[in-house]
């Protein structure tokens, strides 16, 4: 079961679709400068029907997909919202798809460099609009895990 922090208008899907968001937050003060190069470290969140999903680590083998308020995730400073597209789901298949998706995101499978919120958040933008997230925001992720495969 996802761990629910945040209040949702439920929507009824009669053909319409729904905006996707990405939700970018700097993990870090040095952020604002290394923005500028691209080399920025982020947690990121998608963000549709009123509702941001997450995912964050724990040591329990149980989910660590969390909802939040938009662009309001603890622990970190918010940096944009980036739209991603478009959902034909309405608020029940959404919520379907994250306890879907929860399945294989435990928190406790989470790792910086392999399997991270932004891993996470690309997941269900593919699933919910066919659109990966922007390249720059789990780059650091993608360079660390190269230089491992190098070594």
């Amino acid at each position: 079961m996802i761990i629910n922090r945040a209040h949702s208008s439920k929507n009824k899907s009669c053909g319409e679709s729904f905006p996707v968001f990405l939700n970018v937050y700097d993990l870090s003060p040095i952020n604002g400068y290394a923005y500028w190069f691209g080399l920025g470290v982020y947690h990121s969140g998608v963000e549709v029907h009123g509702v941001e999903y997450a995912f964050g680590a724990h040591d329990s083998p149980t989910t660590g997909i969390f909802e939040v308020e938009p662009r309001e995730c603890p622990g970190f400073t918010f940096r944009k919202s980036i739209p991603i597209g478009k959902t034909e789901l309405d608020h029940k298949q959404v919520r379907s798809l994250m306890e879907e998706l929860s399945e294989d995101y435990k928190g406790n499978s989470y790792n910086l460099i392999t399997r991270n919120c932004n891993h996470f958040c690309n997941d269900a933008s593919l699933r919910l609009t066919n659109k990966p997230i922007p390249r720059w925001v789990n780059r650091l992720a993608r360079i660390g895990n190269t230089n491992f495969r190098i070594r």
